[in-house]
């Protein structure tokens, strides 16, 4: 059996590209597939990260609690140095649509608090720390992102920015599943049974990832060709950041002179969003703005999931001092 989990690790890149394509398939020529798969996605991702936490030896971390050189890179790739990326990419691309710029900053300005934690251990980074991060992340974003909107569009968004959705996806994608992998962990010092269902969690990750990318894929693709306008406005945008966000954050591990796995996790941190968490606030909106805003989210989503596959490959043979 751990010959067969090792050839799944090692050819995962393969069978994520094969979904993918499932999900396009499915997206694009069954009618219920955005009804079917759409719904399944936070319950996917709660068991994806409940698969990760369940490696994680969380009874061990309190040595790791308290480096506060991390933290302080964090804090500074994530929410001063990307968001003058994001504001020089909107400039630079002449970005002046008012659903545009709520739909980029929505998305590019709110750092990633779930599935960054599969991919961050997928590419070497240290997963235990990106865990830790969670808390900050979540709680900074929320009270940054209104600001940002003041600073950036010269308006006062703070009317549709409702923590409800940010705080109702931190507990079921974070807070639960790490709770339940933690008990696990107790249970199983104690416990035969609960040891042999600890090891059987470590089959989770690859298959529940594969998952996760065919339906978000499946599920939005006919959202993005249906407005493929906007989307040819903001994919050039995407790319740029996409390419730039990691360099940031190992500029920022730099800074700090913090190991290779910080640079990584760093790394991972600056480049992935908050898209899943975002879109109920984008669908929040008023009607004027709310569909193009979903699909501006609703493509960084693709884009970014795309470039995942990219970055467990390229980050660890780049970041590696």
């Amino acid at each position: 059996m751990s010959r067969l989990k090792l050839c799944l690790e090692d050819h995962q890149i393969y069978i994520y590209i094969v979904f993918i394509f499932i999900g396009i398939f499915c997206g694009l020529f069954f009618e219920h597939t955005q009804q079917i798969f759409e719904p399944s996605i936070s319950v996917l991702i709660a068991i994806l990260m409940f698969g990760m936490f369940a490696q994680v030896p969380f009874l061990s971390l309190r040595n790791k609690l308290l480096n506060f050189r991390y933290i302080f890179a964090l804090v500074l790739s994530n929410f001063l140095l990307i968001p003058v990326l994001v504001f020089l990419l909107v400039t630079v691309f002449n970005i002046t649509s008012t659903p545009l710029l709520i739909g980029i900053y929505l998305v590019l300005l709110t750092p990633c608090i779930d599935y960054v934690i599969v991919f961050t251990k997928l590419g070497h980074g240290n997963a235990e720390y990106m865990l830790i991060s969670t808390p900050i992340l979540f709680v900074l974003q929320v009270i940054l992102l209104p600001i940002y909107f003041f600073i950036f569009l010269n308006q006062d968004f703070s009317q549709y920015i409702d923590i409800k959705p940010f705080l109702e996806t931190f507990i079921l994608l974070i807070v639960s599943p790490l709770l339940i992998a933690i008990i696990l962990q107790y249970l199983s010092r104690k416990s035969n049974k609960m040891m042999k269902v600890l090891t059987l969690s470590e089959w989770i990750p690859v298959p529940f990832m594969a998952f996760v990318l065919m339906s978000v894929i499946g599920s939005q693709i006919t959202k993005i060709l249906s407005d493929l306008h906007v989307v040819s406005s903001v994919v050039p945008i995407y790319i740029c950041f996409m390419i730039l966000a990691p360099f940031i954050g190992n500029f920022s591990g730099k800074m700090f002179n913090l190991p290779v796995d910080l640079k990584r996790t760093l790394a991972f941190s600056s480049s992935t969003r908050n898209a899943l968490v975002v879109l109920p606030l984008a669908l929040s909106l008023p009607s004027q703005w709310s569909t193009i805003v979903t699909t501006v989210i609703v493509t960084q989503t693709l884009v970014e999931l795309m470039s995942e596959l990219v970055y467990i490959k390229l980050i660890p043979k780049f970041i590696i001092s």
